[in-house]
């Protein structure tokens, strides 16, 4: 079955012409690669996965889910959606699948839920049976609100443990910045979240028991987190983040860390003025790597296949303001070059490692300008 989809996808690729006007190959330094339109006609796409037999999953920011089969994107949206507040940066954002899928078919979606006349970050989840999620639940509700800044990736690691990003909601940094909503444990701005795969908190996060802190919280300073990967072969979890007007971030995160935002940071408020009194700050932990000009940093991708074996534990960091996938070579917790190999062609809002070891980039725009393509070498065709 896996095979006979991926036929198809390449298929309909091959006849596809995408709005943004995909190039039909691209070279790098290491590798040559044909880029393949998967599908097109997907509206303001925030985020996709794949399905065990090849089908993919992919979330529209108004609020629908849907479903890419046998390399074609099904006309009916999935059924069972919780209604999301779709505007601004809101709407429905990341999907997951459980570690076990196959066996509880648990799919996740991340996205802004209408509260109180605002807004904040929740995390449901529900059995996908079909065209339609049933016995859909809330199992995380973020304590945030604001105008936009939702974060809202989400990734399991090894142990099943359930990772989310909660933005700092835009919350104004001008001021006294130490004293910043992302400083304060008592919201969820800002943060990495650990929670069980059904919502409990962990008894060992970091700040269990701690008065005026949210026990869910891993790691907090992040002003908004779009990006997040777990890396299974080092067992360390990564994200990249937004910054203001430069200063985007690569930051591995690390239980209980604070990373700074907005006392430190290596951008500047928009307009130009200085926002940091430094870059650097006693107990704030630096980023691994950082852009100005920014890149506007969304998906990662820590890439593990043997289809493209000179890029085997490469990070890729996809670009909206830059329409540009950035390929990081790592040695250990440092990047020693990074190279641009996708440029000019969509804002890239998510990157995923399909199950034929192509990579698959999630294109964001309106529906004549949203889709999925993939790249793999032209030798792999």
């Amino acid at each position: 079955m896996l095979l006979r989809t991926f036929a198809l996808l390449l298929v309909a690729g091959s006849t596809a012409l995408m709005a943004c006007s995909q190039p039909t190959s691209i070279d790098t330094d290491l590798v040559d690669l044909d880029v393949e339109v998967v599908t097109e006609g997907l509206e303001s796409l925030w985020g996709f996965t794949f399905l065990p037999n090849g089908d993919i999953l992919a979330t529209e920011r108004d609020g629908r889910l849907r479903m890419v089969k046998d390399g074609e994107l099904v006309a009916e949206s999935i059924s069972g959606v919780p209604e999301v507040h779709a505007r601004g940066q809101g709407g429905l954002l990341d999907v997951a699948l459980h570690p076990e899928f196959e066996s509880n078919g648990f799919v996740y979606l991340s996205y802004a839920k209408p509260l109180d006349g605002n807004s904040t970050t929740v995390v449901a989840r529900g059995r996908l049976d079909g065209m339609a999620l049933v016995d859909v639940e809330d199992i995380w509700v973020a304590d945030s609100r604001g105008r936009g800044h939702y974060g809202s990736r989400l990734v399991f690691d090894d142990e099943g443990y359930l990772f989310i990003t909660v933005g700092d909601r835009q919350d104004n940094p001008n001021g006294d910045q130490a004293n910043h909503s992302a400083q304060d444990l008592s919201n969820h701005h800002g943060t990495v979240n650990r929670i069980h795969d059904d919502g409990s908190i962990p008894s060992d996060n970091p700040f269990v028991g701690q008065d005026g802190a949210e026990p869910s919280i891993w790691s907090y300073g992040h002003r908004n987190s779009q990006g997040m990967a777990y890396d299974f072969a080092s067992g360390r979890l990564w994200l990249n983040e937004h910054g203001p007007q430069g200063g985007d971030e690569l930051n591995l995160v690390e239980q209980g860390a604070n990373y700074g935002w907005p006392v430190v940071g290596y951008g500047v408020n928009y307009g130009g003025d200085n926002l940091h009194d430094a870059t650097q700050g006693d107990g704030l932990v630096d980023p691994v790597h950082y852009w100005v000009p920014s890149i506007a940093t969304s998906g990662m991708l820590i890439y593990t296949g043997t289809l493209i074996p000179e890029w085997t534990g490469n990070f890729f960091v996809g670009g909206l303001r830059g329409q540009q996938v950035a390929r990081l070579t790592m040695d250990g917790e440092s990047v020693v070059s990074e190279e641009t190999i996708y440029q000019g062609h969509g804002r890239i809002r998510d990157i995923r490692q399909g199950p034929d070891g192509a990579i698959y980039l999630g294109l964001d725009g309106d529906a004549d300008g949203a889709g999925i393509v993939r790249i793999a070498p032209t030798t792999s065709r």
